[in-house]
């Protein structure tokens, strides 16, 4: 139980009604969840508006009411608060509640459009290895020391985010990593995190369904490293066209890593092979077992990172060349019969073009690379035939197939796809609906040696469908129809 005045010190907020010495015994921002004495915050979301159950909140027991406007309060039974914006406002009094755990701790924010969870995670790993205790926010799940939770969104709303940074900081972690979607900047879930470093990957168009233009959510991205402090570390990508632009405007200091320019962290590719990467940082030669340029970015992005925090370089680089794929991130299984299959999260054009560029790079030339591959209903259109069109750039055999509809119907989903597919591919595409059918038949005319690309889910192991959530794992499914 803590007093409004303690929640919302610092902040500037209008006194509408009632006592600013209120008990508040919880945060919600659901009017379902509200009990005695909840402060609840009415939201203005993109699909409801808290406000509208300002009075079911009241009469839930809500002894605090914090909103934008109060046209809709009928019932004067408790404290109403006044603010210019509720979204800002539960960022902080989030941290507020839970004693701004942020500040205890060295909290490492990884942005971009690929290559966050890789990054996130390695970093966890490699910190973990040098002997930190540390936490993970990431797409897959959330990790404190070796406890985990599971992940709902890429980045939590600000409640969840601040309740599970305390739990880092009660089991002592020194580190805090964390992936930052464009989405939690715009709606400022991270703005009152203490960041001790923003990292910045790559960005390629994806999220259109809800920034609109590609310069807003470039604007969204900015904003994070914007927000960092004199204290903190901007470490981005020089390579990146808009890498530059990204840390333009920071006060923190800047860090680039680099493959082609020359850059405060440089590194040359000497060889590629389908399970591991030969790099040259520094002058030392390194074997990784992560695949492809992208990753090889994703490294440099972690290398330079964690050269910010720890003194010994060699160190970083023996613990870095030990790490392992991330699952469903270019996750690589071979079949009894020597057929290859490379599971893989990507879902923008970018990305597929970065796996399947990847394979074309160390492939024979005398093996069959077939790709199944949808897209996720409700979201960005304009995606979809530029994803057809990246795959049937590279692929022998493309099969299109359902991803997450969602409220969508699959069918029309795979339309939009294959209106990208060129004119001269023509007849060498399929349309198999059934997802886990897709990959059966993919398996079944596979030779030893082809290469069956599985694109889109990575990790996910479910398959939503008209707001429900079915259990489907492309790497269960895969491994099912292998053996």
């Amino acid at each position: 139980m803590k007093k409004l005045t303690d929640i919302l010190r610092g902040y500037p907020y209008q006194l509408i009604s009632g006592k600013e010495q209120s008990p508040v015994s919880s945060i919600e921002f659901d009017s379902r969840k509200v009990k005695k004495d909840s402060l609840f915050i009415a939201i203005k979301g993109a699909e409801a508006d808290g406000h509208r159950f300002i009075n079911m909140a009241i009469e839930a027991g809500a002894s605090v009411i914090l909103c934008e406007d109060t046209q809709h309060i009928k019932n004067n039974n408790a404290t109403i608060i006044q603010v210019k914006n509720t979204r800002e406002a539960l960022a902080w009094i989030g941290a507020q509640w839970y004693d701004n755990p942020s500040e205890t701790m060295k909290v490492i924010g990884i942005t971009g459009t690929n290559g966050k969870t890789t990054t996130a995670t390695m970093l966890y790993n490699v910190f973990r290895q040098l002997g930190y205790p540390c936490g993970l926010f990431s797409t897959v799940k959330i990790l404190i020391n070796d406890y985990e939770k599971p992940a709902t969104h890429t980045t939590p709303d600000p409640l969840a985010i601040q309740e599970s940074m305390a739990e880092m900081r009660d089991a002592g972690c020194e580190y805090c990593f964390m992936e930052v979607s464009s989405h939690a900047v715009d709606q400022d879930r991270v703005k009152y995190i203490n960041f001790a470093c923003g990292v910045f990957t790559n960005i390629t168009q994806d999220h259109l369904d809800y920034h609109k233009t590609f310069k807003s959510y470039i604007e969204a991205k900015q904003k994070f490293f914007n927000h960092l402090n004199n204290k903190a570390k901007a470490v981005y990508n020089l390579d990146d066209k808009n890498g530059s632009i990204m840390v333009q405007n920071t006060k923190a200091k800047r860090i680039s890593y680099s493959l082609k320019k020359p850059s405060d962290f440089k590194a040359k590719i000497i060889k590629k092979e389908m399970d591991g990467t030969m790099l040259q940082i520094n002058q030392i030669q390194m074997w990784t077992m992560l695949t492809g340029v992208f990753n090889a970015y994703n490294l440099m992005a972690v290398y330079a990172t964690a050269a910010q925090f720890y003194d010994d370089k060699q160190e970083i680089l023996k613990v870095l060349s030990k790490q392992k794929p991330v699952r469903g991130r270019f996750e690589h299984i071979i079949s009894p019969k020597g057929v290859h299959g490379i599971i893989d999260y990507a879902h923008t054009p970018d990305a597929v073009e970065n796996v399947l560029s990847t394979i074309d790079e160390v492939r024979t030339g005398n093996e069959q690379l077939i790709v199944i591959i949808g897209a996720g209903g409700n979201r960005d259109k304009t995606k979809r035939p530029l994803m057809a069109q990246k795959t049937c750039q590279f692929a022998d055999t493309v099969v299109f197939t359902s991803d997450n509809p969602r409220f969508e119907a699959p069918e029309a989903i795979i339309q939009d796809m294959k209106t990208g597919i060129p004119i001269n591919f023509t007849g060498r595409e399929f349309t198999i609906e059934s997802r886990e059918e897709a990959i059966k038949v993919a398996v079944g005319f596979a030779k030893a040696g082809d290469i069956i690309v599985i694109a889109g889910k990575g990790h996910e192991t479910y398959q939503e469908v008209k707001g429900k959530r079915h259990h489907f794992d492309d790497r269960q499914i895969l491994l099912k129809h292998f053996k």
